[in-house]
C-alpha cells in the first residue's frame, strides 16, 4: 500500500473507533467490532512505520528468516 492510502485508512479507523467507543459497554457486538478495528489500525500503523524505515538494513533484514509476530508487537508505540 502507498503511504497516503495507509494514512487515510488509519484516519478512517480512528473515526470508526470514536463512534464505537460510546457503545462498547452497551453491546457485545460493538465491543468485538471495536477490538477488531483497533487491531486493524495497529496493523496499518505498523505498516506505515515499516514504510518509513526502508533503509539498507531493513532491506537486508527481509532476506533473513522471519520471526513470528505477536499481537503485542503491533502495540509497541
Amino acid at each position: 500500500m502507498k503511504r497516503e492510502n495507509i494514512i487515510s485508512s488509519i484516519r478512517e479507523k480512528e473515526i470508526q473507533l470514536s463512534k464505537l467507543k460510546e457503545h462498547i459497554d452497551k453491546s457485545e457486538v460493538c465491543s468485538d467490532l471495536y477490538n477488531k478495528i483497533l487491531i486493524e489500525k495497529a496493523i496499518l500503523s505498523k505498516q506505515l512505520e515499516e514504510l518509513k524505515g526502508k533503509s539498507i538494513l531493513s532491506r537486508i533484514k527481509h532476506l533473513l528468516p522471519k520471526q513470528e509476530k505477536l499481537i503485542c508487537d503491533y502495540f509497541k508505540n
